[in-house]
């Protein structure tokens, strides 16, 4: 259309400068590589270093939930580790005290076995003493009475009277 007007206008006598749209059209193409150059260039550059910096900035927060996730991950497994620990060392000392209840039981036991047999073994020793001494006495009154009853015959009632005093005797020497 534009060359049809320009073709046109010629006819009708309008005369179409060439050289002034060529010059024209030479200052629309510098004035174009001077905007590319100068406007559009660091206009696009500054673009792309805001898209670069808003990327790294997302890739930055989602590494930094993934190492939050992580970590949250490695949290849970201390917790339940310590908390699995914590049962464990629990359960030792229930087990570590019942042993030790059971040790001090058992201990208890053969020292009360220990004292029950000592003490029968004192009881039997005075009851062997007193035996002895029993013999011992029986011993010296039988000879006591029979030298009595060297020394005189005695009647019945002597000798019913004579075993009372002996053993009135007896009684008050123990």
């Amino acid at each position: 259309m534009l060359l049809s007007n320009l073709v046109l206008g010629a006819a009708e006598g309008t005369h179409v400068n060439f050289g002034d749209i060529f010059f024209q059209l030479i200052v629309f193409i510098v004035l174009l590589a001077l905007l590319k150059k100068f406007a559009w260039g660091p206009l696009m550059g500054i673009m792309k270093t805001r898209e670069d910096h808003i990327a790294s900035e997302i890739n930055a927060a989602e590494e930094s939930r993934k190492e939050a996730k992580k970590l949250l991950e490695e949290q849970r497994s201390l917790l339940k580790e310590a908390r699995n620990e914590a049962q464990t060392l629990i359960e030792n000392a229930r087990k570590q005290g019942e042993i030790q209840g059971d040790e001090v039981i058992a201990a208890a036991r053969t020292e009360a076995e220990r004292v029950k047999d000592a003490a029968k073994l004192e009881i039997e020793q005075q009851k062997e003493r007193a035996v002895a001494a029993i013999r011992e006495q029986v011993a010296s009154l039988s000879v006591l009475i029979a030298s009595k009853v060297i020394e005189k015959e005695l009647t019945q009632a002597d000798q019913d009277q004579l075993i009372n005093e002996y053993i009135k005797e007896a009684g008050e020497r123990r």
